[in-house]
């Protein structure tokens, strides 16, 4: 896995091109390393991508071929690399943006699904393909794919194990848009300029309050969205926003 930074983005790729940046638990707890150390005191945002053909042809197989010695063992070992990257992703303060160069399947539709704003060059096939090889979505998958795309069509897409492209993708609402792929790098970059001119800080309250009522009763959410309210009218980006406001000036947000 490559990881680089450029001012206030932090960017991630996979760079297994050869394998079709399949994942290993290896790769999948230094991604949750290096998701779970970015501060939005230092990042504007995230972006995660693959190198070559492929965005992640989701779990190395060859990996999975070799059987954990007992049930405990096959348990701790996904809790302490998938599981962790869908912990990471969800409580990630920092935006983080989905550049999906290429195919994403299995896991790598799951990591898609947890990102906060995905787009994909047009030419990219998708499955949710964990029952092909006989397994459960993992990542995420059983959570996230309900909440985004609907629960019918989440149920169809994890049993069957269909194909389908981008269009398909953003129909589903699993991305934001499917972008020509000579396109891909301005979209995503016309995105990370809107988040540079927004308040990080706030924004990981909006992500983290957004996650954490999902399973909420509306009562208890509006509670927990009141309590966030608060915090963020004591925010310096709020006293900036509101001063900006009354100049008639863009305001200048901290990272």
């Amino acid at each position: 896995m490559h990881v680089d930074s450029d001012d206030d983005i932090l960017r991630i790729a996979f760079d297994r091109p050869a394998a079709l940046n399949a994942v290993t638990k290896e790769i999948a707890a230094t991604l949750a390393d290096t998701i779970e150390d970015a501060s939005p005191d230092e990042y504007d945002a995230i972006v995660l991508t693959g190198e070559g053909e492929a965005f992640s042809a989701g779990g190395d197989l060859e990996a999975l071929a070799e059987q954990p010695a007992s049930a405990r063992e096959a348990y701790t070992e996904v809790e302490e690399s998938f599981g962790r990257v869908v912990e990471a992703m969800l409580e990630c303060p920092v935006p983080i943006v989905a550049k999906v160069n290429g195919d994403a399947i299995g896991a790598g539709l799951s990591i898609v699904a947890l990102a906060d704003i995905a787009y994909a060059a047009a030419d990219a096939t998708f499955s949710c393909a964990f029952v092909r090889i006989g397994l459960v979505p993992d990542t995420g998958g059983t959570f996230m794919l309900p909440h985004i795309v609907g629960l019918r069509a989440a149920k169809k897409l994890a049993f069957t194990g269909e194909f389908f492209d981008a269009e398909r993708a953003a129909d589903l609402d699993l991305i934001n848009e499917a972008v020509p792929p000579e396109d891909l790098d301005d979209r995503v970059d016309e995105t990370l300029e809107q988040l540079r001119k927004r308040p990080t800080e706030i924004i990981g309250l909006m992500k983290g309050a957004m996650h954490e009522n999902m399973a909420r009763h509306w009562s208890e959410a509006l509670d927990h969205e009141n309590l966030l309210q608060v915090q963020a009218r004591t925010s310096n980006a709020h006293a900036e926003g509101v001063a900006a406001f009354l100049e008639d000036r863009e305001p200048e947000f901290d990272a």
